[in-house]
């Protein structure tokens, strides 16, 4: 007696619930099992009952953007694919400090790219995987604010030791990989500051990629 198959397991997180309910929907039909989110912080609550094949991650979002979501999938769960989403980029190439694995841009892309994309995934789900090992993902910081002196500062906590330690800001533009080393275990850290303090991504849409200029001391 043959069993039917576990069908592909899909996480769905944006702070919309028109546009959750749509994917899921759309996803469902496909014969896909699908979880919803509201925002990061959801998502990452939903992540300790089940580990889905493949996210889909809006990026602007309150509580978590979608950008320092997707840098926490990657460090914990390098073996996930993801596809981020956004209606802010006109453009499939995925976004300059963007971890995932394919993108996109909800009002100009057609739907069935969203379900092409899903199933290339799924095809290559284990060479993402040992891609995304060789990886080193950024950390999204905030801005805590300014020092005795006035200077914006960031506190970094390192990756590797898990220590805390601040970091003067001396430029505030678009966001920018950047690296600095650890003061405790010379390790070096990735990470975007997110000026925003809660959303990075354009306030139109943008032709292509977002270059960044930012940088840090």
């Amino acid at each position: 007696m043959s069993t039917s198959p576990i069908p592909q397991r899909i996480l769905v997180v944006d702070d919309e619930e028109a546009i959750r309910d749509v994917f899921a929907q759309m996803l469902q039909a496909e014969g896909y099992e699908v979880t919803t989110a509201e925002n990061g912080f959801d998502a990452l609550l939903k992540l300790k009952q089940l580990r889905p094949d493949i996210i889909i991650s809006d990026l602007n979002m309150p509580k978590m953007s979608g950008f320092e979501f997707l840098s926490v999938i990657r460090r914990r769960f390098p073996k996930v694919s993801v596809i981020a989403s956004s209606g802010a980029y006109g453009s499939r190439v995925v976004p300059t400090g963007v971890l995932a694995d394919a993108f996109y841009a909800k009002g100009e892309d057609d739907p069935r790219m969203l379900l092409s994309s899903v199933a290339a995934l799924i095809e290559t789900s284990s060479v993402q995987a040992i891609a995304h090992q060789d990886e080193s993902a950024p950390v999204w910081i905030p801005r805590n604010g300014k020092d005795s002196n006035g200077v914006p500062y960031i506190v970094i906590t390192c990756t590797e030791c898990l220590r805390s330690f601040p970091l003067n800001v001396t430029k505030e533009e678009n966001p920018e990989v950047l690296e600095t080393t650890c003061l405790f275990c010379s390790n070096t850290v990735k990470y975007i500051i997110d000026f925003s303090l809660s959303v990075t991504s354009p306030s139109k849409k943008m032709s292509g990629p977002l270059h960044a200029t930012g940088s840090a001391a």
